[in-house]
């Protein structure tokens, strides 16, 4: 079908011809119409054809209104969207469009995890692997879950421990954390600690935010203070200059643990940090960091293809959420997936490690 990416499933390419017909969209209205539509097939448990009925109407789906209807019926029984492609090349932003296709790619939809999770001819990390989630955010930042939500929605789940790792103070934009409130909320984990303490464990982190020389927006004897540390990027994000030595000095700084969604792509719209990833992987195996798969539906960063080259230049993982609610915990199983398609082993995967295991590898590490 015109426009579908590599990775895409059938729900993934019905979900990328409906955001593509919402972007050409004159009205704001029918915009988010669609818009709405794709985000409802991509978080589909099965495949979509599974919704076509014998009559060749479509099962109800929430969200899914008559105009989407159309268009996901005229893929089922034909391969594509003739009302699509139409609009498409009447509107005069057909090269614009084409432009999006790219940036879908390796994405997996909800139904694709789902599969991947159980099927049993996959190695890897399994949900019954999974013993806690190394990067979210909570209300000291620009999360929507204060700390005692973190832990009852990781003891919900299963997990011995969760770390919160609130935006460094250099990332206003996303409420980063001073120095006073990093501590304050400390003793809150403290106290967290100490009620919870033989049942689950809350890891003090740290979203840090990588700088274009490669730095981290925080002093070394600040991140003393932290159990962990996520290094991210999140500027540059959209440039096709080469930024591998930005991603070699980060993962090379003193106190970082994780390399945190390390293109910083998102889904359709930005394709993150291009970088040599074999020569930044090889720096994260020498210094014992590990990189991450960001499993927020709108990241995926990295993906199973660059997984795998990770993997085999022996680094280790972390699998996480990048949860701003409770709601938003699932996420770690697209982490998973992806983890599972690349067959990364689950002895390197820390967070499927003993919570003494996984703090002794944090203190070495920083």
């Amino acid at each position: 079908m015109a426009r579908a990416s590599s990775g895409m499933d059938l729900n993934g390419q019905i979900a990328a011809l409906l955001r593509d017909f919402a972007a050409i969209q004159k009205s704001k209205q029918r915009m988010w119409g669609f818009k709405r539509a794709a985000s409802a097939i991509l978080a589909l448990d099965e495949p979509i054809a599974s919704f076509l009925q014998a009559d060749g109407t479509l099962r109800k789906i929430p969200h899914i209104g008559p105009s989407s209807t159309r268009v996901i019926v005229e893929v089922l029984q034909t391969g594509t969207s003739a009302t699509v492609e139409r609009a498409i090349a009447d509107s005069g932003q057909a090269s614009d469009i084409k432009h999006r296709g790219p940036l879908r790619s390796q994405f997996l939809s909800r139904a694709q995890v789902v599969a991947a999770l159980q099927n049993r001819k996959l190695s890897g990390p399994r949900l019954e692997d999974y013993r806690g989630d190394l990067q979210m955010h909570s209300t000291w930042s620009d999360g929507r879950q204060t700390l005692a939500d973190i832990v009852e929605g990781g003891l919900a789940r299963g997990y011995s421990f969760c770390a919160v790792t609130d935006h460094s103070y250099g990332l206003k934009i996303a409420g980063g954390v001073s120095m006073t409130d990093l501590r304050k909320q400390h003793r809150e984990i403290d106290i967290l600690n100490g009620r919870y303490r033989g049942r689950f464990r809350l890891i003090k982190g740290i979203e840090a935010n990588i700088r274009a020389d490669g730095s981290v927006d925080m002093e070394l004897d600040e991140l003393r203070e932290l159990e962990l540390v996520v290094a991210a990027p999140h500027s540059a994000l959209r440039t096709e200059a080469d930024q591998t030595a930005r991603m070699v000095t980060a993962v090379r700084s003193p106190g970082v643990h994780i390399l945190g969604h390390p293109r910083g792509r998102k889904y359709g719209s930005r394709p993150g940090v291009s970088a040599d990833w074999d020569e930044v992987f090889a720096a994260a195996r020498e210094a014992n960091v590990a990189i991450e798969i960001d499993g927020d539906p709108s990241r995926q960063d990295i993906d199973y293809d660059l997984a795998k080259r990770a993997d085999e230049a022996g680094c280790l993982f972390a699998l996480d959420s990048d949860a701003h609610s409770t709601a938003e915990l699932a996420y770690s199983e697209t982490a998973l997936a992806h983890a599972r398609l690349a067959g990364v082993p689950a002895d390197r995967v820390v967070n499927c490690w003993p919570t003494d295991k996984l703090l002794a590898w944090l203190a070495r590490s920083g």
